[in-house]
């Protein structure tokens, strides 16, 4: 048996930053000795306390319980040398999750989904480094005041938003709206776009950029890209340029995988490292003059946003209930927004530009 995260390099032990998609993959080879058994029993002694029997069957309603490249139900009797692939949400039950009450903006509600606009000083749940005050905490809280369905809700994230990133996240109130979600995240047809303010003017308007990710073995709280060889994750992002501001460059990416902190990485990689990016280095001047007025100039910038320039601006997925397609916008947040208009004054006065004071 082997089980695998599609994205998953966790961070949040030590930064309280989190990785992208969350869905846990369980591969079985079942012996030429096994004698038919359901498969949601089988994969219930051999996965233990930590995966209920409802869970399973929530997944294989979903059809996210394979059969040799094939979804069966829960009632499946298992042969000899069957290829099993199970599909799970990434449930984060093993922390001490507490209600708090921290406002969370909620952009819509259901009886299957809940989508929140995430703030960028949020972490999305807890960790050793943030076992409080996280949005997975808010959520909690959010719920207490709800009347009682028929699943008591149990948090469980099928992707996630680094600190510091702003944007619209998804959560499933059910078993099965989880493992619904999860199976479309394994499927890549969740469809996500970002925007992104990097350092540099891109040379094309669009492209792709497409690099495995893996751990940075000289700063393990880095990712890196690694073009050549096996190491890392596969990992694929589309970007358009929206706005060319000389020194800065606002582009939208499309993500076709979910690794840890891929827009972040990949835009690196090709030399565009996106503002003010502490951890990868965006937070100095990257590109523009030596004059100290223009250092001031991006000061303030930092000032006004600080934090990377990334935000989840959109979100489409299939209903879990209701079989129909959904798609959600976040416009971007005041403070990115203020950033923007101060580089574009830059250019017709920058005098004003490094003079002007945000309240």
């Amino acid at each position: 048996m082997k089980n695998d995260l599609i994205e998953e390099d966790d961070l949040s032990a030590t930064t309280g930053e989190q990785g992208d998609d969350l869905v846990e993959l369980v591969t079985l080879k079942i012996d030429n000795g096994q004698t038919p058994v359901r498969i949601d029993k089988f994969l219930h002694a051999h996965l233990g306390n930590n995966v209920s029997r409802t869970k399973i069957q929530s997944a294989a309603d979903a059809g996210s319980i394979q059969v040799n490249g094939k979804p069966v139900k829960s009632s499946y009797k298992i042969r000899p040398a069957d290829d099993i692939l199970l599909i799970m949400p990434k449930h984060a039950e093993n922390y001490d999750l507490v209600p708090e009450n921290i406002p969370i903006d909620v952009v819509y509600e259901d009886d299957d989904v809940i989508i929140i606009n995430k703030s960028p000083e949020i972490v999305v749940h807890p960790g050793l480094g943030n076992p409080r005050g996280t949005l997975i905490n808010a959520v909690l809280w959010h719920f207490k005041g709800l009347p009682k369905g028929k699943e008591e809700f149990r948090p469980g994230l099928v992707h996630r938003l680094d600190k510091g990133t702003s944007g619209l996240i998804i959560l499933g109130k059910t078993e099965f709206a989880l493992s619904h979600l999860a199976k479309q995240f394994f499927d890549r047809t969740i469809k996500r776009k970002y925007v992104a303010l990097v350092w540099g003017d891109l040379k094309e308007e669009e492209g792709t950029i497409t690099g495995n990710i893996g751990r940075d073995t000289r700063e393990r709280m880095q990712m890196e890209v690694y073009p050549d060889g096996d190491k890392g994750k596969h990992a694929v992002t589309h970007y358009k340029v929206l706005e060319r501001l000389n020194y800065v460059t606002l582009v939208e990416c499309r993500l076709e995988t979910g690794r840890t902190h891929q827009i972040r990485v990949h835009m690196k990689h090709i030399g565009h490292t996106l503002f003010n990016d502490t951890r990868y280095g965006g937070d100095k001047i990257l590109k523009g003059t030596v004059y100290s007025k223009y250092k001031q100039f991006i000061e303030n910038c930092f000032t006004i946003m600080p934090r990377q320039a990334l935000h989840a601006a959109t979100l489409g997925f299939i209903h879990p209930g209701t079989g129909k397609e959904m798609f959600f916008e976040s416009p971007l947040p005041t403070e990115f927004n203020s950033v923007l208009d101060k580089w574009r004054k830059y250019w017709t006065n920058p005098n004003a530009a490094v003079a002007e004071v945000e309240e």
